[in-house]
């Protein structure tokens, strides 16, 4: 089934370019009748039923049904075959690795949350990644031929097309997603981390029906996804949305970029951590020290210290959010989006969070452009990224 697929899709005949446009129509509409894919193929009723009825007979699709109408004949309900092809995702985080799996429907099966890694610029890190890749691909109840494609998203800059990472596992002339590849066995392709969680949140996340949109990811960075007309915005290199990294404080502090300035160094976790640090060494107090000395404290205490409604951490939180509030505001002058989402690990702080970036957004957006962009948190929290990088896994292969 797996050669069979990709042979077809790979050819480069028009019978190969339809079958990847039906494909892709029914990943973003899960079902369809012959005659809308016809009315969005601009194709005759009669083109689109041989080619249906030659994939349905090669097992990629399924019939699911018939469409009830008011009268006449119900036209049937054709769809993706779950289980003929399966695709992985993985998403690296500062310190932590998440797998996933997902069937030919983006049905979520398998999720392995948390596995503690150092991330480190070696091919020793690499290594112990794609090991941990190869141990969840054993685990399966699948074989690992039925695996179309592996995706891995990561943060910074990251040219999805060529498939290298240029922030980190930079090796020189071998493209990141090509040494994956050769070490995985399976086709591998990069995404950035930011985009991955758009695209989640688009797909099966809280931007239904939103087909413009901006995702803020607020994590121990600042970056940003782009979705313009229902496709993510990647740039001339893949490297767009680089919204930590535009100048916005003379506070002398150096960016892990090298340098100063960059809007993540006021306005993301890293910075939330040095902030509430730099409090208690002044003599601030918190809930925080009952259990833990300044040396001891980690990102998951201030945030749970948050959840006690503790006033330093809700203190910080939302200072932050009205900092972000003035710069989303310039973002939503410039694109004027449907949606703003607000993720990464910082929309753990929930409303403490999100309430100063809409009161600060309100004050210094148009007004006109205020009302059209709905602010709302993340719907898939943690998981936006691993449910991105599986549901790109699967959409890479058939992009025309």
């Amino acid at each position: 089934m797996k050669e069979q697929l990709l042979a077809d899709i790979q050819k480069g005949s028009k019978s190969a370019i339809m079958k990847k446009h039906i494909i892709t129509y029914l990943i973003y509409n899960e079902n369809s009748t012959i005659t809308d894919l016809a009315k969005d193929m601009d194709l005759s009723i009669p083109t689109v039923t041989k080619v249906i009825d030659e994939m349905h007979e090669q097992g990629y699709i399924d019939e699911y049904g018939k469409l009830e109408t008011s009268g006449g004949r119900h036209p049937i309900l054709y769809g993706l075959n779950p289980d003929s092809a399966y695709f992985i995702g993985v998403s690296i985080t500062w310190n932590s690795l998440h797998i996933g799996l997902i069937n030919f429907k983006g049905d979520l099966l398998k999720l392995q949350m948390g596995i503690h890694i150092e991330r480190q610029d070696t091919m020793a890190c690499i290594d112990k990644i794609c090991r941990h890749i190869e141990t969840f691909i054993d685990g399966l109840s699948i074989s690992k031929e039925r695996i179309i494609h592996i995706n891995v998203a990561l943060c910074g800059r990251v040219n999805p097309e060529l498939g290298y990472s240029h922030s980190f596992f930079n090796f020189g002339e071998r493209p990141l997603a090509e040494i994956l590849t050769e070490r995985i066995h399976i086709e591998v392709s990069i995404e950035n981390d930011s985009r991955a969680m758009l695209y989640g949140e688009y797909i099966k996340g809280a931007l239904k029906g939103s087909r413009n949109a901006l995702f803020i990811n607020i994590d121990w960075g600042l970056g940003m996804g782009i979705l313009i007309d229902g496709k993510l915005y990647k740039g001339k290199s893949g490297f767009s949305g680089e919204f930590g990294h535009t100048y916005g404080y003379d506070n002398q502090i150096i960016c892990h970029c090298g340098k100063k300035g960059c809007l993540e160094t006021e306005n993301s976790c890293s910075a939330l951590y040095r902030k509430f640090i730099e409090h208690l060494k002044a003599g601030e107090t918190s809930i925080v020290l009952s259990e833990k000395s300044i040396e001891d404290i980690t990102l998951d205490d201030i945030f749970n210290a948050i959840g006690k409604e503790d006033l330093l951490a809700i203190e910080l939180v939302e200072e932050i959010g009205q900092q972000l509030g003035v710069h989303i505001g310039n973002l939503i002058n410039i694109f004027n989006p449907d949606t703003v989402i607000i993720g990464g690990e910082m929309s753990n702080a929930g409303e403490f969070l999100l309430q100063p970036i809409i009161t600060t957004v309100r004050k210094y957006t148009l007004s006109l452009m205020s009302r059209d962009s709905e602010i709302i948190l993340s719907k898939l929290k943690s998981q936006a990224g691993i449910i991105g990088s599986c549901l790109l896994s699967r959409s890479r292969m058939f992009e025309a």
